[in-house]
């Protein structure tokens, strides 16, 4: 009997995906793509360490440095990078060779651009949590935001991706730092523009102090950032390229939305609007935001509250605020603190400046432009604000006090020269008249 042969068995399918991951896992090992972290990290880390003292103790000073360096600094860098891997099959002789393996166009380019633009993205956000890190312990309530951190990775995403199109279209060795130039000028130019279409740049330096971003900005800009590197991609590797139309109109949609906003971008942080005080009196209350600065503001505020101490209309409270017309009466504006300049990790740099401003705003008056404008001619207004200088170098002397060296020097040796019972009835009948812009009514030294 004749034996019969049975069918040979179907070969096992092949397994794409782990061959897919190989060759991904080895992409990210060599060339370029590795080094690509190191340098974004470098390039966002080292100018946030030379201008350390200021933005450390802010979330938003911050954040706003740190999304300067992403997008203006590190987003030509990824780009130039982008190109290179691009244009990596152009230098070695190995396009026809490339084209010719079996993997579709645009899955040979997310698998070659992938590593660098997954990179990028690492060196950025390990330089972030250093930064991060480096502020905490300075900072007061609050915290980043992810949302503009998300934007800020996923503009870097962009770039890797539209660098490499460009690197694959144009076959030139110097093609990665001319785009990398000429991505910081077109990111660069439009920050000296005015109008509302500068909101459109991903690399528009907002501003963060006291504020947050509203909740729809990172979705909004995210569509926006990545739809025309999309179509980019797109036009070059997809054969239907009428589908490149697609995230161009979802361009097209939300940039209205951003340019009409503008400014409204974001809104008021309302940590800011949360004040947190001293227990002593007078109180001392500062924005949640400058926090640490409370001890620091009780400490430079002791000379001037000492001297006013038993004096009747004194303040009982002295409040960080932008707008001294809200303030009842017994309550008097401290200044605005400007890390690196006058505040640098949650210490004041001149505390008696701090002071002397503080005292400067107890004895500032707001009058209409007809009365300020006159007072270089008429007396009466000259001796009101020369009294007002007194008051003010009296409770916190300061190097570069604005006193008059005749009549203000005058003033000054009178308002010292009285008893301490006399001197606290001057000084409350002075307060009384703090919102009064009529000179009849301030009591004369």
């Amino acid at each position: 009997m004749t034996a019969t042969m049975s069918p040979p068995e179907p070969a096992a399918p092949r397994r794409v995906r782990p061959l897919a991951r190989g060759a991904f896992r080895a992409e990210l090992r060599r060339g370029i793509a590795p080094w690509t972290a190191p340098a974004v990290a470098l390039t966002v880390a080292v100018p946030m360490i030379s201008k350390a003292a200021q933005w450390q103790g802010g979330w938003s000073d911050t954040q706003e440095l740190l999304h300067s360096t992403a997008t203006l600094l590190a987003g030509p860098l990824v780009a130039a990078a982008g190109c290179w891997q691009g244009g990596r099959e152009h230098r070695r002789g190995t396009t026809a060779l490339w084209l010719s393996v079996p993997r579709g166009r645009p899955a040979q380019l997310v698998m070659a651009a992938l590593p660098v633009a997954v990179w990028a993205v690492v060196g950025h956000l390990v330089a972030v949590v250093g930064v991060l890190a480096a502020t905490w312990p300075y900072a007061g309530a609050g915290g980043p935001s992810v949302g503009v951190t998300a934007v800020d990775a996923w503009f870097l995403v962009c770039a890797a991706f539209a660098g490499f199109v460009v690197g694959r279209l144009w076959r030139w060795r110097l093609a990665a730092p001319v785009l990398a130039a000429a991505t910081y000028l077109v990111l660069g130019i439009p920050l000296y523009t005015s109008s509302d279409l500068r909101f459109l740049n991903p690399a528009e330096q907002y501003s963060l102090a006291d504020r947050v971003p509203v909740a729809w900005f990172a979705p909004v800009m995210l569509l926006w950032t990545g739809a025309p590197v999309l179509a980019l991609l797109t036009g070059y590797a997809v054969r239907r390229r009428f589908l490149a139309l697609v995230p161009l109109v979802a361009a097209a949609l939300v940039a209205p939305l951003i340019v009409s906003s503008g400014e409204d971008l974001f809104r008021r942080d309302p940590v800011a609007e949360r004040l947190v005080c001293s227990e002593a009196v007078p109180r001392v209350c500062v924005s949640a935001v400058d926090g640490p600065l409370l001890s620091e503001a009780s400490g430079a505020l002791s000379g001037p509250v000492s001297r006013l101490e038993g004096v009747p209309g004194a303040p009982v409270r002295y409040v960080q605020t932008s707008d001294s017309r809200r303030l009842p009466p017994d309550t008097s504006r401290l200044p605005y603190s400007s890390r690196g300049w006058t505040m640098v990790r949650g210490r004041l740099t001149d505390p008696a400046w701090y002071a002397w401003q503080t005292a400067r705003f107890l004895a500032e008056r707001d009058c209409p432009e007809s009365v300020t404008e006159g007072e270089m001619e008429d007396p009466a207004v000259v001796r009101v604000r020369e009294t007002d200088d007194v008051v003010a170098h009296w409770l916190a002397p300061w190097g570069s006090s604005r006193l008059d060296p005749a009549r203000g020097a005058r003033y000054l040796n009178r308002l010292t020269a009285m008893g301490d019972a006399e001197r606290r009835v001057w000084l409350g009948r002075y307060l009384a008249t703090r919102t009064s812009c009529d000179p009849k009514e301030v009591p004369t030294l």
